[in-house]
């Protein structure tokens, strides 16, 4: 079977990657190796940045239970806080529910999605630039392009020898979803992401549908291993910043177990891998102080998709689409892949992050500065 395109990963970057070429009357399989819907351990944030193009798309996700976002609140260890507007602002949506709408929404378009589904090898066909054959544990198929879209780290990136990869990263995600009844020390409103900072990590908690917040935290694998198990972390650590205390004392924790996911990076990634076009995640995860990472993977599979019509319509060549998406990708992308980066080793130091409360608290444009630089423009 051979199809235009081949997606390997439905995440938000595959599907809407998935729904623009399948809108464009492409052939396009996309092979996802979890079946929907599912969680995801993600910060479950979208900036408005991103409202204008999924609407073009016809998606609309207040219709699915969004909550609007508007403000932020930051807090340190020791007890200071910072509130601001979000500016742009944006809207939280469980990625539990938006992946699954998305799939279907590509399943109505003709989209073939193949779940519970690994891809196994990918392998060059003739020397051609794209072309790939796509190998499963079930099946053999050849597409005109691959799109890597299968997030932050898989064995597919092992399989292709991803310079990436053999840096261990120091990082580790965990995600709950709870129920948030009035607290003792300060209210969280519907229209509020906060971000609370504990020694070697931070907790983002904003609204989503059914009246459920999300709760995701970002630390270090030392972290864990110092204090053995996640309750522990959580007891020990987290619970030492008192709004976070007083969120564990008066949360309704939803899910059995935490959703967790180790080896997150960082690291700079080339946005196109021995012809494989990498999309979202797989081409530069972005540091969730300078958050927005949904934002990213849905712009990402914006600029990506575009020069892919162009390419089919004839109106790229090969090297052509290969520079202006390694182009595009710099433009849109690395001075905010940079920023997070680089932000992000203010937190987790307490004393850092009191210092950097403070400033910003008292010099407004500094507060500003850093959340207008967590969101782009719109598109």
């Amino acid at each position: 079977m051979t199809k235009d395109v081949i997606i390997v990963g439905g995440g938000l970057a595959g599907l809407i990657n998935a729904i623009q070429l399948a809108q464009a009357g492409l052939g396009v399989s996309l092979i996802e190796k979890q079946a929907y819907p599912f969680h995801r351990v993600c910060g479950e944030y979208i900036s408005n940045e991103t409202l204008p193009f999924l609407q073009s798309l016809g998606i609309d996700p207040f219709d699915w239970g969004a909550v609007a976002l508007h403000q932020f609140r930051l807090t340190s260890p020791q007890g200071s806080y910072l509130e601001r507007p979000l500016g742009l602002g944006g809207f939280g949506i469980s990625r539990y529910t938006l992946d699954n709408f998305l799939a279907q929404k590509a399943q109505s378009l003709g989209v073939e999605i193949l779940t519970q589904t690994q891809v196994i090898e990918i392998q060059n066909i003739d020397n051609q630039p794209f072309r790939k054959i796509v190998k499963t544990e079930q099946t053999s198929r050849q597409a005109q392009v691959v799109i890597g879209a299968y997030g932050k780290r898989a064995n597919l990136d092992n399989f292709l020898q991803r310079s990436f990869f053999r840096q261990r990263s120091p990082y580790m995600g965990v995600k709950y979803h709870i129920r948030l009844p009035k607290l003792d020390l300060l209210p969280h409103p519907a229209d509020l992401i906060a971000l609370h900072n504990f020694k070697d990590g931070y907790c983002g908690i904003s609204r989503i549908e059914d009246d459920k917040f999300c709760l995701c935290y970002l630390t270090t694998r030392q972290n864990l291993k110092d204090q053995h198990t996640i309750e522990n972390l959580e007891n020990k650590v987290l619970r030492k910043n008192k709004y976070l205390n007083d969120i564990w004392q008066n949360a309704e924790f939803v899910f059995d177990k935490p959703k967790v996911i180790n080896e997150v990076s960082f690291a700079p990634k080339p946005p196109i891998e021995n012809g494989i076009l990498m999309c979202g995640d797989s081409a530069g995860m972005i540091a969730p102080l300078c958050g927005n990472g949904m934002a990213m993977a849905i712009h990402s599979a914006k600029i990506l998709s575009e020069l892919l019509i162009r390419y089919f319509q004839n109106q790229l060549s090969a090297d052509q689409l290969t520079r202006e998406y390694q182009q595009n990708w710099q433009k849109q992308f690395a001075t905010r892949l940079w920023l997070g980066r680089n932000v992000q080793k203010w937190f987790g130091n307490p004393t850092l992050t009191e210092l950097l409360v403070l400033t910003a608290k008292n010099f407004p444009p500094l507060a500003r500065f850093l959340i207008n630089n967590s969101h782009g423009q719109v598109f």
